[in-house]
Order: C-alpha cells, then sequence, then structure tokens
C-alpha cells in the first residue's frame, strides 16, 4: 500500500465530505449552514489543490482543474457571506444564504468529478 495515494485520496475524500456537509439543510435557512464548516472545507480544498500540484500527468491535470473549480467557487461563496454578513446586523439574508449554498453546491460537483476521476483512475491503473 502507497501511503502517500492513501494521505491523497482521504484529503480528497475530506474535502468532498466537508463540502456536503456544508450544502445539506435549506437552502435559505442560514442556521442550518455554519461559516465554520465553509471555512474548514475551503482549508480542505487549498491542502487538495496543494497536493495535486505535483502530479505530471493527464488525470492530474483534471484532477488539478476540478479543484481549482471547487476551490474558487467555495472562496466565492466565503466572500459573498462576508459581504452579505457585512449588510446586517443578522446575517446573511435568504437571498444570500440561496447563493452562497448554490455557489457551494458548484464546489460540490466539482468535487463529485474529483472523486469519480480518482476511483477510475485507480480502478484502471495496475500494480
Amino acid at each position: 500500500m502507497n501511503l502517500e495515494r492513501v494521505i491523497f485520496g482521504f484529503v480528497i475524500i475530506l474535502a468532498l465530505t466537508f463540502n456536503f456537509v456544508f450544502v445539506m439543510g435549506d437552502i435559505d435557512n442560514a442556521q442550518h449552514h455554519s461559516v465554520w464548516i465553509l471555512t474548514i472545507a475551503i482549508l480542505v480544498n487549498l491542502v487538495a489543490i496543494g497536493l495535486k500540484l505535483g502530479d505530471r500527468s493527464q488525470v492530474g491535470a483534471l484532477l488539478l482543474a476540478s479543484s481549482l473549480v471547487s476551490g474558487l467557487m467555495l472562496v466565492s461563496a466565503r466572500i459573498v457571506w462576508v459581504i452579505a454578513q457585512s449588510d446586517t446586523a443578522s446575517g446573511p439574508n435568504t437571498e444570500s444564504m440561496a447563493s452562497i449554498v448554490s455557489l457551494a453546491g458548484g464546489a460540490l460537483v466539482a468535487s463529485i468529478i474529483s472523486v469519480v476521476i480518482l476511483v477510475g483512475d485507480t480502478l484502471i491503473s495496475r500494480r
């Protein structure tokens, strides 16, 4: 068993799960979505991007591209959260929260694509 591949797969799947945990709940209810989980999802995604930077293969390029899309969407969601929170004292309103969760949902799709590519590459690789 290759420890590097285990850590790589762990971080990619962890990024997907934190993304999923943030998106779950009512799309417009701010109490169902934690800013801390979004922040952790961003940080884990940045670690995943860092791990993918060293791979020079075609699959590595696709994995990096999907991670970059996911990271961009998550950072965009966090920026919208910061702007929405500065507009009101009570935090993001329902429209802002729907935009935040929608952006995180786009990141979730990119993370799913990344995991599917990783699993597909693992299945067709030889020992």
